[in-house]
């Protein structure tokens, strides 16, 4: 299979590099259409009772959604500021598609009792289409900014995510700009020569391209979340970059075998390409947890982030050897100063541990760990295992939350906004209420029973003749005050027909089917990573040995991101808060992402075991062998990554810090402590044993296993 690929791709790479640059202009073009699509709405639970509660009052409920502007910095008590403000309340009850707009002079509660603050919310009518909706948004947010106070902030409502979508593209523009001549730079160094460092990079733009076009593409048939732009760029540029690496570094290895470019190609794809075959596969099937999930966000991220891992092996298993078939004669062979077999004629061989065309030193320093670690396992073990369980450790008291302004940077209008209504107004203002839906037939001393459940209700008549029953919480939005008092109407109601709704609802809704599923989830995930290492290897012990090994590094980084943004450690020097919660999107993203690429870098290191394993059959020299000349291309990889993931996190965004935290570590603990370390010592562990199958398996394995492997070396070099 691989072979026939890697032929089609060399016998017309222009045509196949023509077509990779049609998807890149697509994918710029036509794709960056998805910033104008995204949504923040993540907690929603289809079939949920807060679901059914929403939908059926969106049908008989003609208010809808709202939005608030904050206007502070002087004394509201102004005579001409006052004057500004009614006669942007008579202009905003004029808007199309405005419901209502208090008079905050004369509506109590709208301003602030130290005269330095006052509230303007608007009301929109119901039932309206999204294209009426945004205008009617933006026209009254307009109106609002054009009243000439020291600070006007408007946000709430369906400008929240707009606002959130607008800041999400500003991050990825950013951290493009960072993270390329980073990686740039390094690839340099590594390689040695602009021209085979150039490759991951037209790789990864060729991923960030088709990122943003599976985005939009799924924009059109489901929601995109405002974390989906950030997380799939990201992912999207780091596994490019490490799929890219890999194959640029085989084929500078292969060079030195023979002068035909085509050949060192074919060879390539045959061998880094079956790795990067099943590296996609391992990454895609981590993320086919989230599918198990009823939940639109988690599907939703699921699929899109698979999507961006196929894009990412396809254009690393057919663009790239089209591009090294056009100019890899150029690029020099592992082990050279710096000239091409057909420019200097010489193909010199680099000693057997430099991947990379490093010097044997670099190469010595990973087998040296590898037989450390063989030589003492029980002892690594030992201090490796309990380590990584205590920094784990946090993880166990993980809590989820949705998160308030506070998850954005000071510098954006709705955290602006959010701090000026702390400052001025009583705690609580502005939280969403827990929205109780009282329908006919219940009994009359329903409503009061609830509404005694919060010092401050309140409640009113619907169409239909149910009753809209507003409780307000203390805290925050999704504080423990706020989901208990959820809890209490669910427990207070009987058998009358009362169904909760809101935020703090969604959010109970949220964490129920988090646990109900994630058992499913995680079964789904580890019998496909199974399933797929065994296709790998041909061993049975060697997927269970690593799914163990993973699974230290995944919950050390867990364990870090719940002691930094819940706890607080350390969160000012990341510019975020310690919030008492992650954000609810963080911990299912970092652990199937980061899970797939564990699996990345195993596959790395098994492949050259494996390749070393079935030419020797010397389970020792496999571990050092395999760790020699993997071991800097796994290191390269990381970093690569982890600058990627690194650069992301200067967007301030608290989620998506969250998850660059807890991918980075993730990247880099299983890099070094486990892959360097770990795996050596639980390889030798095991002996001949890690190679080991059951026989009927063994024959299935021999029978459908993917094994295609690089033909041998021709002993004479063939000059072109």
């Amino acid at each position: 299979m691989l072979a026939t690929i890697s032929r089609a791709a060399t016998r017309r790479p222009l045509t196949v590099i023509l077509v990779w640059l049609v998807m890149l202009l697509v994918g710029f073009g036509l794709g960056t259409g998805v910033f104008g699509r995204l949504v923040d709405s993540v907690p929603d639970v289809p079939g949920t009772e807060s679901d059914r509660a929403a939908a059926y009052l969106d049908r008989v409920d003609t208010s809808g959604e709202s939005i608030t502007a904050v206007i502070s910095g002087t004394t509201v008590s102004d005579p001409a500021l006052r004057s500004q403000v009614g006669r942007a309340v008579a202009d905003l009850r004029t808007v199309t598609g405005v419901a209502s707009v208090p008079d905050p002079y004369t509506t109590r509660g709208l301003t602030a009792e130290d005269g330095r603050a006052l509230v303007i919310p608007v009301t929109l009518k119901g039932d309206m289409k999204f294209k009426d909706e945004k205008k009617a948004v933006d026209t009254a947010a307009d109106r609002i900014r054009q009243i000439d106070a020291p600070e006007v902030h408007v946000s709430g409502g369906p400008l929240l995510g707009q606002q959130m979508g607008g800041r999400a593209q500003e991050d990825v523009q950013r951290a493009e700009l960072i993270s390329l001549p980073v990686v740039l730079a390094l690839l340099l160094v590594v390689f040695g020569g602009l021209r085979a460092a150039g490759l991951p990079l037209l790789i990864a733009v060729s991923g960030v391209a088709g990122a943003f076009l599976a985005l939009f593409l799924f924009s059109q048939v489901t929601d995109i979340s405002v974390y989906a732009i950030q997380i799939t760029t990201m992912l999207g540029l780091g596994l490019a970059v490490d799929y890219a690496l890999l194959m640029v570094v085989r084929f500078r290895e292969e060079r030195r075998h023979t002068d035909d470019v085509l050949d060192a190609v074919h060879r390539t794809v045959a061998g880094a390409g079956r790795t990067v075959l099943f590296s996609g596969l391992t990454v895609a099937v981590s993320l086919s947890g989230l599918l198990v999930f009823p939940s639109p966000f988690l599907r939703s991220m699921g699929l899109a982030v698979a999507a961006v891992v196929v894009v990412d092996m396809l254009a690393a298993v057919t663009l790239l050897p089209a591009l090294l078939a056009r100019f890899g004669a150029r690029i020099a062979p592992a082990g050279s100063k710096g000239k091409a077999v057909a420019e200097s004629g010489d193909a010199a061989a680099a000693p057997e541990g430099s991947p990379t065309g490093g010097s044997a030193e670099e190469g010595r320093v990973f087998a040296r760990l590898a037989r450390f670690a063989s030589r003492r396992p029980l002892a690594v073990l030992a201090v490796l295992v309990p380590a990584l369980l205590v920094v784990a450790l946090p993880a166990a008291g993980m809590r989820i939350g949705i998160g308030d302004a506070r998850q954005l940077p000071t510098d954006t209008e709705a955290r602006q906004m959010y701090d000026t209504l702390e400052a001025h107004f009583p705690p609580g203002t502005g939280v969403s209420p827990v929205t109780v839906l009282v329908r006919p037939g219940a009994g009359p001393d329903t409503v009061p029973r609830i509404r005694a459940l919060s010092d401050t209700s309140d409640a009113r008549a619907l169409p239909d003749g149910s009753t809209l029953v507003h409780l307000r919480p203390g805290g925050s939005v999704d504080g423990t005050a706020a989901t208990d008092l959820v809890e209490r109407v669910r427990d207070v109601r009987g058998n009358e027909p009362v169904e909760v709704t809101g935020v703090a609802a969604r959010l109970v809704d949220f964490r129920s089917m988090l646990a109900e599923r994630a058992p499913w989830a995680a079964a789904t995930v580890l019998l496909g990573i199974f399933a797929l290492l065994f296709a790998f290897t041909g061993s049975v012990l060697i997927p269970l040995r690593t799914i163990v090994t993973t699974l230290l590094s995944l919950g050390a980084a867990l364990g870090a991101v719940v002691w930094v943004f819940q706890d607080g450690h350390l969160a000012g020097l990341l510019g975020a808060d310690g919030l008492g919660s992650l954000s609810l999107t963080a911990p299912p993203l970092i652990i199937a992402i980061a899970f797939g690429l564990a699996m990345d870098y195993e596959l790395f290191i098994l492949a050259r075991m494996r390749e070393t394993w079935l030419r020797t059959g010397d389970e020792h020299d496999a571990v050092v062998t395999g760790l020699r000349r993997s071991g800097r291309v796994v290191s390269c990889a990381a970093l690569l990554l982890a600058i990627v993931f690194g650069a992301f996190m200067t967007g301030g965004f608290s989620p998506i810090l969250q998850i660059g935290l807890g991918l980075t570590l993730a990247v880099l603990i299983d890099a070094t402590v486990v892959r360097m370390l770990l795996v050596p010592a639980t390889m030798a562990l095991l002996g001949k044993r890690a190679w080991w199958a059951p026989a009927a398996l063994r024959r299935a394995h021999d029978r459908f296993g993917l094994s295609e492997e690089a033909p041998a070396p021709s002993p004479q070099l063939t000059r072109v």
